[in-house]
């Protein structure tokens, strides 16, 4: 299986994504535990460690796909590493406009069917959001992050991630933050012993 093909089905499955780790780290098990105001555990939350070593940028070839498909875009969220090329096939039978406004990567990909020319490369960490200019009902995500370790919390708001000891930073997300919302950031310090679990509240806006 392709690189990008396993990573497609680590992220689908909510599985983290350990690549590119310094030669030789020895990993300690991290469990980050997203929750909401209330105390809830937060499903679907992107979490990133940076390690001081670890790659920022994707192998090269590290490649995605997000389709437009019955006026929507499948998957509605991923989550990429910095230097990521992502294709945007459309699958209806109508033209889709793609676009980004957001500063972490502004596109446009006019009127078309079928596949683009050229994929869209994510080359800054941050949130991109994407709509298209012809069905204002569509709305998607794009995560980067500057980490080869990274993934989306469980249905219990947890997720494990194994960071060799040092001095790191943690990065967290959630779909239901207030637009515009960057990645929230904390310092992590792992032992070179021990499990560590960190909790990290977020500030999502409620369930209607």
């Amino acid at each position: 299986m392709r690189l990008c093909c396993w990573r497609r089905a680590l992220l689908a499955a909510g599985v983290a994504v350990v690549l590119g780790l310094p030669r030789g780290a020895q990993a300690t098990a991290v469990t980050v535990q997203a929750l909401d105001p209330a105390g809830r555990p937060l499903a679907g939350a992107v979490v990133a460690i940076e390690v001081g070593g670890a790659a920022r940028v994707a192998a090269p070839g590290t490649h995605f796909e997000i389709s437009q498909r019955q006026r929507s875009f499948e998957p509605g969220l991923l989550v990429v590493q910095t230097g990521t090329s992502v294709d945007f096939p459309n699958r209806d039978t109508v033209r889709h406009h793609v676009y980004s406004f957001s500063p972490a990567k502004t596109f446009e990909l006019k009127l078309y069917n079928g596949r683009p020319s050229a994929p869209v490369v994510f080359d800054q960490a941050g949130v991109v959001v994407l709509g298209c200019n012809i069905h204002d009902q569509m709305i998607g995500t794009v995560v980067v992050v500057d980490t080869p370790l990274f993934g989306r919390t469980d249905a219990a708001g947890r997720i494990v991630l194994d960071v060799p000891a040092g001095e790191h930073r943690l990065r967290v997300w959630h779909a239901r933050m207030r637009e515009g919302t960057d990645l929230l950031a904390q310092a992590l310090k792992v032992g070179a012993t021990g499990a560590v679990a960190v909790t990290v509240p977020l500030p999502v806006a409620a369930v209607p």
